[in-house]
């Protein structure tokens, strides 16, 4: 009978051992719960009087850029209507250029064919002569 009253005793021990650690759970779950609480309190409060006003700013410099990139944008395709026209102006005018230089070599060059021809015919007239 002995051993029994010691298992007894051991096994209520043992009992009120795990009752303890239940409640050590239950208590620890609480101040989880309870940290947890306070943390998002906390970030919260930082986010409403840190992070909401550097997101107005960060929206406000987003809204700038995005007007400097459209201006940007315009402007380059105004630059780039400007190349384009005027690179059509270079190209017709060296067309002129080319053409008027053109016909004027084709002139002189046919003058230059009639004076041969002619120094030809002459000097052929007086080796005949």
């Amino acid at each position: 009978m002995a051993d029994l009253h010691t298992t007894n005793i051991l096994l209520g021990i043992m009992a009120a051992v795990s009752v303890l650690e239940a409640l050590l759970l239950i208590g620890a779950g609480i101040g989880g719960f309870l940290v947890y609480q306070r943390v998002m309190s906390l970030v919260s409060d930082l986010e409403a009087r840190q992070i909401a006003p550097l997101r107005e700013k960060v929206d406000a410099i987003l809204v700038d850029v995005k007007a400097i990139t459209a201006r940007v944008s315009q402007q380059t395709e105004r630059v780039d209507q400007a190349i384009t026209g005027t690179i059509d102006r270079v190209d017709e005018t060296a067309d002129r250029v080319r053409s008027s230089v053109r016909e004027k070599v084709s002139q002189a060059a046919g003058i230059v064919q009639g004076v041969r021809n002619v120094i030809v015919s002459v000097l052929q007239h007086r080796k005949a002569a």
